[in-house]
């Protein structure tokens, strides 16, 4: 909710009103977040928690649960709408690695292996170009993102997705974790939805594998859907539409680990999207000082 603080009242007041649609940092695991201002460098940074995946039993045996994410520094878009977020600058410093795809078209029901990166602790950035955009499902009724995530997963072809990266990848797919997007057509616009689908994400059932969505505010008529994914061992903290969607998802397969983990990027729909972008980074250890 965009607006500003009335420091006579001592009061938040909305540009639009309290009726105004709410959007979230994160739509995935994440909670008990909290901002600082750099002054050093003028910028605002957010920090949060993700919680588990796994059992109370399990956490009890790992002897730890929960974790801080990567920090993210946050402001205000160009249109005035909404907070985008980007993991901080400094990440870039632990990348080591570069493999760089050339453009290329990824066809309905291809899968691409990105090579050369160690696919447990990497950063990847993907830009894809949508044409063809007639070919779109046609949503017929307003639903809730997170509930369309879970009856449209990566599995569920549609004209135009899903699309994007599958991460922690067993060999024969019997694990992954699916980051993707899907274009529908829904009164006359098109709507971007980006879903985080960790229903296949783990052979031990006892993990919480529940999938998240959100709609995106991009058209892509003018836009590139680019996404952008850190992955950490058990976190991948992904951002659609450079920031203006995140979501945070908590997995731990049994199959998909250290190098028997594998990264791919992938094309479920019916139509060819075009990867106009893709840049891959094994990431280095933080020294903590």
């Amino acid at each position: 909710m965009i607006g500003g603080y009335n420091a006579a009242k001592d009061v938040f007041v909305p540009n639009n009103g309290f009726n105004e649609f709410v959007l979230r940092y994160d739509y995935g695991k994440y909670y008990a977040s909290k901002t600082f201002f750099d002054h050093g460098k003028k910028r605002r940074i957010l920090l949060g928690w993700v919680n588990e995946s796994s059992s109370v039993a399990n956490d009890i045996k790992k002897g730890w649960s929960g974790i801080h994410t990567i920090p993210r520094a946050i402001w205000l878009h160009k249109s005035g709408k909404q907070v985008v977020q980007w993991p901080v600058v400094e990440i870039e410093k632990l990348r080591a690695n570069l493999v760089n795809l050339p453009p290329q078209v990824l066809k309905g029901g291809q899968l691409l292996q990105i090579n050369g990166v160690t696919a447990t602790h990497a950063d990847v950035e993907i830009s894809f170009e949508v044409s063809n955009l007639r070919n779109a499902e046609v949503l017929d009724y307003w639903m809730d993102p997170q509930i369309l995530c879970s009856k449209k997963g990566s599995a569920v072809k549609s004209g135009l997705g899903p699309f994007g990266l599958l991460v922690f990848a067993s060999k024969g797919l019997q694990e992954y974790t699916s980051i993707f997007f899907r274009i529908f057509r829904h009164q006359h616009k098109n709507l971007v939805l980006l879903c985080s689908d960790q229903s296949r994400s783990s052979l031990n059932k006892d993990n919480d594998m529940t999938t998240y969505g959100t709609f995106v505010d991009v058209d892509p008529r003018h836009e590139k859907l680019s996404l952008r994914s850190l992955i950490d061992h058990s976190v991948v903290e992904s951002f659609g539409g450079e920031g203006r969607a995140c979501i945070t998802a908590r997995v731990y397969p049994t199959l998909a680990i250290n190098d028997k983990a594998q990264i791919y990027a992938f094309n479920n729909g019916t139509v060819d999207v075009k990867i106009t972008r893709l840049s891959a980074w094994s990431m280095n250890k933080a020294q903590i000082n």
